[in-house]
């Protein structure tokens, strides 16, 4: 039903699947900023920044999926 609605929506697989790499990206440069910005005794934090970013991308990858999945059926079962 959520996969439904996005789809709906606009938002496609190919969307999902570029903010995924997008997300990959971000995290290399939050985390490359963040350990630069920060002294060396807060580094920790510059770090735990760069994980939380990069967390979103498995997520991104399974709406990526979950709607091309979606998407091959709606195909299929329009054609039939």
């Amino acid at each position: 039903m959520v996969i439904k609605k996005l789809h709906d929506a606009g938002l496609r697989s190919e969307h999902a699947y570029m903010a995924a790499i997008g997300s990959i990206g971000l995290t290399v440069l939050c985390w490359a900023t963040s350990r630069k910005a920060e002294s060396n005794a807060d580094l920790a934090r510059a770090d735990r920044w760069g994980i939380f970013v990069g967390e979103w991308a498995p997520t991104f990858f399974g709406l990526g999926l979950a709607l091309a999945h979606y998407e091959q059926r709606g195909i299929t079962v329009g054609k039939s």
